[in-house]
């Protein structure tokens, strides 16, 4: 059964940057940020793999390569997603499948439920929001949280235009994840987090650097 409380939080920080022949122009929007709290009764191992990657920054840089008003808006995998390169460390993670922990938990809106192939076991690091109420995918994917702060960002990706690609509705803009903030409210190692923070900054300086060699010659 779901508990009520959640135990672990992070925040999304989505920021449209709009792309012409793959530079960066100066229109850019900040759609707001999103908030995420996770279910780790529900789904454990999905909850303590997905922690892991934001904690280690895998998002950063990702999109949203699908946003199907009134039903998905999806995260991409991280090892395809990503504008940044992975370091060891994110890429070991990032690798990994995690085993399918469906429940009897609802796919209703701001609902978080992890992609995958056919396999039931294949999820890795990409995971959808749910935009609307989905009974056809309870008990077929697994649910490991849900949106508890943006609403109104999920409502401004819902008006952004899109286009159909086989039977994937995508944005025709990327939607980049600027960066992820995660906090969690049982008592952690400081000493710990401030290491992964510098390896995170450490990375964003390199595709900073890589950015603005692209944009300046």
């Amino acid at each position: 059964m779901q508990k009520k409380e959640e135990i672990r939080y992070f925040r999304l920080i989505v920021k449209l940057i709009i792309l012409e022949n793959g530079v960066e122009q100066q229109n850019k929007t900040n759609y707001g940020d999103i908030e995420f709290g996770f279910y780790p009764s529900v789904a454990p191992q999905t909850v303590e793999h997905i922690y892991k990657l934001v904690r280690l920054g895998c998002y950063n840089t990702n999109h949203f390569f699908r946003v199907d008003k009134g039903f998905v808006a999806q995260v991409a995998d991280v090892s395809n997603g990503r504008t940044a390169p992975m370091n060891e460390e994110q890429r070991t993670e990032a690798d990994k499948t995690i085993k399918g922990e469906f429940s009897d938990v609802k796919h209703v809106r701001g609902i978080l439920s992890m992609g995958r192939y056919s396999d039931p076991n294949s999820a890795q690091s990409s995971f959808s929001m749910l935009l609307g109420d989905a009974p056809h995918l309870d008990h077929e994917y697994a649910i490991f949280g849900k949106v508890t702060k943006g609403d109104e960002t999920l409502k401004k990706l819902e008006e952004l235009p899109t286009r159909r690609e086989g039977i994937f509705v995508m944005p025709t803009e990327r939607i980049t994840i600027l960066s992820t903030y995660y906090y969690d409210t049982e008592m952690e190692n400081c000493q710990q987090d401030k290491t992964v923070l510098k390896r995170r900054l450490a990375a964003s300086a390199v595709e900073i650097e890589r950015q603005r060699m692209k944009c300046f010659p």
